[in-house]
């Protein structure tokens, strides 16, 4: 089900698991499970990891790490609507790239049992980041910000949620160091006392200038979490061998404590070419 604004598992992987949303972490704290996922657009040229043989396996791996949101890159409207047709508890909000829902989209899917989308909305990474589809840096397609405010039914908390994709050829590095300074200038203007997450296919390793933007003022959770499982990296075009951590999950004002970098499979059939990752995230109590 597509969503549009409203306002107030037997594979093998390996993932250290946690309760529901606002479950108790180990250390006490009040914890939300987070995943960022590339899906892979839907192209006939995947030949076997083509979408229509990967849908069922990608709402497996959601359905039994069971995350609280997810932000996803690649997504066209068919593929979210397969997944929320497969995994009912979910909902999905985002408009694409170009401001419609034919082309990709940043799409954010949010657990309704477990939070209440209080708001979203879109800006683009460009010099008029309020024009839909607008493209000034010299990349080749527009790329943009979905994002959505969240509060947790079960203690009333309340997060932002950021999610982006950023360009992905060698020479669109300053590209990419321009949108990661638009995102913490943005980010930046938020209420310093609601803490917020940013998930992304970033198309660039932590080494460079972009990531070292955002996490002057964030945390990696990979970086940051005392716990983590799997590989270091998360891309490996349909091989299962990653050779670069191109997926993130940065956060402000949570404390990770539990990073997995997701390889489920079946056989030779992956659930995307990325592999995604899941952080469980607290907000640190009183002491």
């Amino acid at each position: 089900m597509f969503v549009r604004r409203v306002i107030p598992a037997l594979l093998c992987c390996a993932f250290l698991a946690v309760g529901p949303a606002a479950a108790k972490s180990s250390s006490g704290d009040t914890a939300i499970r987070v995943m960022s996922f590339n899906v892979r657009l839907p192209v006939a040229q995947d030949g076997a990891n083509q979408w229509e043989n990967r849908r069922d396996l990608a709402a497996d791996t959601i359905r039994k790490i069971a995350p609280d949101v997810i932000g996803t890159q690649e997504l066209h409207k068919r593929q979210g609507d397969d997944l929320v047709a497969r995994l009912p508890l979910y909902n999905w909000v985002g408009i694409d790239r170009r401001g419609g829902h034919a082309d990709e989209h940043m799409g954010i899917f949010y657990r309704r049992d477990r939070l209440d989308l209080i708001d979203f909305g879109n800006f683009w990474l460009s010099d008029t980041p309020t024009v839909p589809g607008s493209i000034t840096w010299g990349h080749l397609y527009p790329r943009m910000v979905t994002w959505a405010l969240f509060e947790t039914k079960a203690d009333r908390r309340r997060f932002y949620l950021y999610n982006t994709h950023f360009p992905y050829r060698a020479e669109d590095e300053p590209a990419r160091l321009k949108a990661a300074q638009m995102i913490a200038e943005r980010l930046a203007a938020l209420p310093a006392d609601v803490p917020v997450v940013l998930t992304g296919d970033f198309n660039t390793t932590p080494d460079s200038a972009a990531h070292a933007a955002l996490t002057a003022t964030m945390a990696d959770a990979f970086v940051a979490a005392p716990e983590r499982a799997g590989p270091e990296n998360t891309f490996h075009n349909y091989t299962g061998k990653a050779d670069r951590r191109i997926d993130w999950i940065l956060s402000r004002g949570l404390q990770a404590r539990r990073l997995s970098t997701v390889t489920d499979h079946r056989g030779a059939l992956q659930t995307s070419d990325h592999f995604p990752v899941v952080a469980d995230l607290a907000w640190p109590e009183a002491r």
